[in-house]
This record gives C-alpha cells, structure tokens and sequence, in this order.
C-alpha cells in the first residue's frame, strides 16, 4: 500500500481539473496550482537545507527573479514558453553561482545574513528599475504558447503544466539524492571537515546543489507569472523568503516530501483562515506553535512518530 500510495495520489492529482468541474469547484483548480508551484520553490529550498546544510534566507531571490523572467519576456514579446523557462533556468543558475561563490565562504549565521543581503539587493533593483514597473510590479500580458499545438491559456491545462514541472523536479531532486553526489552532498551535511578529509571537494558540492535549486525555484517563479499574470518586487523580499522557510520547516526539513507537506498545510491553512479572519496570521502562528509541540521535525515526522509508539507498544504485549 505505501509503494501505491504516491501512484494513486499523482493519477488523484492528474484527474482533479476534471473532478472539480464535474462538481462545480473550479476555483480549487487554481488554489491547488498555486499549492504545486509553492510546493516546487519549498522542495528546492529543502534540497539545500535538509540535505546540503544551508539555511538560504535569500531562497526567494531565484522565485522572484523567475517572475520577472517572465514578466520581462512578455514585455518584449517573446511567447514561447519553453525559451521562457530557458531564459529563466539560465539567469537563476547564473545568479545561484554568484550568489553561492560568495555565501558559501561563510557559515551559520554569516551564511544567513549575506544571502538575505543579495537577496534585498535584487529587491531593491526591482523597486527602483522604474522601466519594468518599480515598485509597482509589471505585468504578463498573456501565457506564454507550449507550440505542438498545445494551449495552456486555460486554467485546466496549465495546471497540467504546473503538475509535470513539480513531477519532473522531485524526480530529479531524488535521483540526485539516490546518486553519490547526493550521498556526498549528505556526509558534508553531518561532518564537513570529515568529507574533506576524505577528499570530497565540499564547497562545489554544496555550489552544485545551491544552483540547482535555484534553478527549480526560478523554474517555479517563472510559473507563477504565468498563473498571476503578473511579477512583483515582493516575491523577492526576504520575508518570502521566511515563509518559504516556514513551509519546509512546517513539512518536515530533510523529509523528502517536506517541501510539498509544508506548501500544501500552509497554503490550505491561508485560504480558510483569511475568509474568515481578518487577521489570520496569528491564527496561523498558533497552528504553528501547536505542530512544532507535537511534531517538533515537522508534519513529515507524524508517520515516524506513530511508527515507533506502535512498535512500543507492540514490544511492551
């Protein structure tokens, strides 16, 4: 049943535009696009930090850069999605090496602080480069075309397209994980100085994978352009960055599904609390509080948690 459960979830997932429609919920289909793109940008952030060791408060750079990419695009009438997502792919990698060549010399908090301060440079560039909107934001003007003569301008077959990107970046995501870099990438993790002193090269290892997930969070900003239509400087704020952070850490750091957990609860727990509440955050906050005295590592950690009380229990008949 475990083995079938992620098989049923993702035909559940490939069906759902249609079970919606059929039941007269087609708002939901945009609310759970939003949850995948969330859950793609958290699961890339989990990459770095749950298994690369590297607490990014500046993750949300590459998201917002991602926008813009778009937004930039459809300013200068470029409609093909695929150079889209290349372009955004191409500055985020870029962008990821620089930002990483410098974070990357510096640890525990020092690694915090600077990657939140590039990551508030390009907000700033954004607020002040009036030609592109400034603080205002800019707009996409339509989605961009998929060509084979496929059409994602309705909101059933762009989540289609939403869902393979997410697909197709867990299944990189493990099996880069699974690989020896993903191995290595783990040992550094838990005892740097070890791994290099057994010849692992840890700084390109943890550059690797800082620009790899990058990238998928600029693949994921540059998705969310197309779903809102619209980039603005905020997606590039470090207080997104914070609620990226509190996603995984919701979900579970180093669980492999954390990322997409997290988004998922978060999100849910945003849309039924703000129509009800005006100010929901804090009820948000409790929540949190709530999940971090039961599941300190987060919801990921239930399924363990109740693993081991049933083998206690089972050891104590």
């Amino acid at each position: 049943m475990q083995r079938l459960f992620v098989p049923l979830l993702l035909v559940l997932a490939v069906l759902l535009p249609l079970l919606a429609q059929a039941s007269g919920m087609e708002y939901y289909i945009g609310v759970v696009t939003r949850i995948l793109i969330f859950a793609m940008v958290a699961a890339s952030l989990n990459f770095i930090l749950g298994y690369g060791g590297m607490v990014s408060f500046g993750h949300a750079v590459f998201f917002g850069l991602g926008a813009y990419v778009t937004a930039i695009a459809s300013f200068h009438g470029i409609t093909s999605a695929w150079l889209i997502w290349l372009l955004a792919a191409l500055v985020t990698a870029l962008v990821g090496l620089v930002i990483g060549v410098i974070a990357l010399r510096t640890r525990a908090v020092y690694f915090i602080m600077i990657t939140m301060a590039l990551a508030q440079l390009f907000y700033y560039f954004f607020v002040g480069f009036r030609y592109y909107g400034g603080d205002d934001g800019l707009q996409v003007t339509a989605r961009p075309l998929l060509g084979f003569g496929l059409d994602m301008s309705g909101d059933n077959a762009f989540y289609w397209v939403v869902l393979a990107w997410l697909v197709a970046s867990f299944v990189l995501l493990q099996q880069l994980l699974a690989s020896r870099f993903g191995l290595a990438l783990n040992a550094i993790r838990q005892n740097e100085r070890r791994a290099q002193a057994i010849g692992y090269p840890a700084l390109r290892y943890k550059l690797a994978a800082f620009v790899i997930a990058a990238v998928i969070a600029g693949l994921a900003g540059s998705l969310i352009g197309m779903s809102n239509l619209f980039a603005s400087p905020k997606l590039l704020h470090w207080s997104q960055s914070g609620i990226l952070l509190v996603m995984v850490a919701l979900g579970g750091v180093g669980y492999f599904y954390g990322g997409l957990l997290g988004a998922a609860a978060f999100l849910l727990l945003e849309e039924v609390l703000s129509t009800h509440f005006e100010y929901w955050q804090i009820y948000v906050g409790l929540i949190l509080l709530l999940v971090v005295m039961v599941a300190p590592r987060g919801v990921s950690s239930l399924a363990t948690i109740g693993k081991t009380l049933k083998q206690g229990e089972q050891h104590g008949a």
